[in-house]
């Protein structure tokens, strides 16, 4: 009886982590969605542009 009880609770221990496993591939972004940070403002060229435009004191 102990070994049945203990062989049901490997077994529902395994089906669990099987679904948690397949929950979390779920949850992850795709491989190609990259998430950029903040550009620098020497990256952009709006900002660059607007430095050539403004008066010189």
């Amino acid at each position: 009886m102990l070994r049945f009880v203990l062989v049901l609770v490997l077994a529902a221990v395994v089906v669990y982590g099987v679904f948690w496993v397949i929950d979390r591939r779920r949850q992850m972004p795709p491989a190609n969605d990259v998430r950029r940070g903040p550009i620098g403002p020497d990256d952009d060229d709006d900002f660059l542009r607007e430095l050539d435009r403004r008066p010189k004191n």
